[in-house]
């Protein structure tokens, strides 16, 4: 997978002239502990945060998980945190990669949600790749102006 041959004999590569093994040479494969590759799910958990009068809307591109493989919780009142786990794929023996560029591993994103959100009111959906958290707004009542007479 690498222009320059390894010397740490890692059997996936092929080579020089395979014209699937055109990738950037990574430094670390397989050294025992994670690479770059393992680590950058966080980088790939990619979020909108909207707001709205009514609420505050959480956009997260999570293709590939399933509902049971993310999790959104509030903590301490004021953090919305979103985290959850892309399973790196099995490796069989006989199988010969080419390339190889989604990432696996865990990812964690953390919000300071402001005063005025409905912590007790979260929902939360998921269609077509995309977690959606919906934190609804408490209402801003303006304050009231009473007229006062002037005497004289």
């Amino acid at each position: 997978m690498s222009l320059i041959p390894s010397f740490f004999g890692n059997g996936r590569r092929s080579n020089v002239f395979d014209p699937f093994s055109l990738d950037v040479w990574d430094p670390f494969e397989g050294f025992p502990f994670s690479s770059a590759r393992e680590t950058t799910a966080a980088a790939n958990a990619r979020i909108d945060w909207k707001e709205t009068p009514e609420a505050h809307l959480f956009k997260v591109d999570v293709p590939g998980l399933k509902k049971e493989e993310v999790k959104v919780e509030v903590e301490d009142g004021s953090i919305l945190q979103i985290s959850g786990e892309r399973s790196k794929e099995k490796e069989e023996k006989n199988d010969k990669w080419h390339r190889v560029e989604r990432s696996s591993g865990k990812f964690i994103r953390r919000f300071r949600l402001p005063e005025n959100a409905k912590l007790e009111e979260v929902k939360v959906a998921m269609e077509n790749g995309v977690l959606t958290v919906t934190v609804p707004k408490e209402e801003v009542k303006k304050p009231e102006a009473k007229a006062i007479d002037i005497s004289g």
